[in-house]
């Protein structure tokens, strides 16, 4: 008779509360298309900071374990070191920007809405090859598929008042051009 397999307590622990997507396809939903690699490298990086969130681990400790990731070789590396390391460096910056827009304390927030956030405010600020709508419409599928059940109506609305104060001219520009 074989001994029982008994799983590392800290490796349960860590696995059950680490953000997973959500299964089960959406009511009239597409069918889904392949992600693209820098929506992978965004699902990363949001594991990432749900874990510096979470446990306050060094960023290297962060960035080595989301490495170790299944099916990390299919993700941008480049934009997730930039998404990861920069949300991480620049989290008291990106707080105060979210501050001006969200209707509690950020520490206050979900880590995975929080999380979301972080990196939405990131792209606005640093990746303007991204048009704004982009940014904000990835944020917005991140939180459909790791927050909670409405989570994804409230990054919206923060990053879209984010959005005005970090790229006025190119909101603008689309709001004119509405009209």
């Amino acid at each position: 008779m074989t001994e029982p397999v008994v799983p590392d307590e800290a490796a349960t622990a860590a696995a059950s509360t680490a953000p997973k997507k959500k299964s089960g396809a959406r009511p009239g939903a597409r069918a889904a298309r392949p992600k693209s690699a820098r929506r992978r490298s965004r699902e990363v990086a949001l594991q990432g900071l749900y874990e510096w969130l979470i446990s306050g681990a060094e960023a290297s400790v962060i960035d080595a374990h989301m490495h170790e990731q299944d099916d990390f070789d299919k993700c941008d590396s480049v934009h997730f070191d930039a998404l990861l390391h920069g949300c991480i460096v620049e989290a008291v910056a990106i707080d105060g920007v979210l501050a001006r827009h969200v209707d509690r304390k950020t520490t206050q927030l979900s880590p995975i809405e929080h999380g979301v956030l972080m990196i939405g405010v990131y792209e606005l600020t640093h990746c303007i090859e991204i048009p704004y709508k982009v940014a904000i419409n990835e944020a917005v599928e991140l939180a459909k598929s790791f927050g909670g059940t409405d989570g994804h109506k409230y990054v919206n609305g923060v990053l879209d008042k984010a959005a005005s104060d970090l790229r006025p001219a190119e909101v603008e520009a689309m709001r004119a051009a509405r009209r």
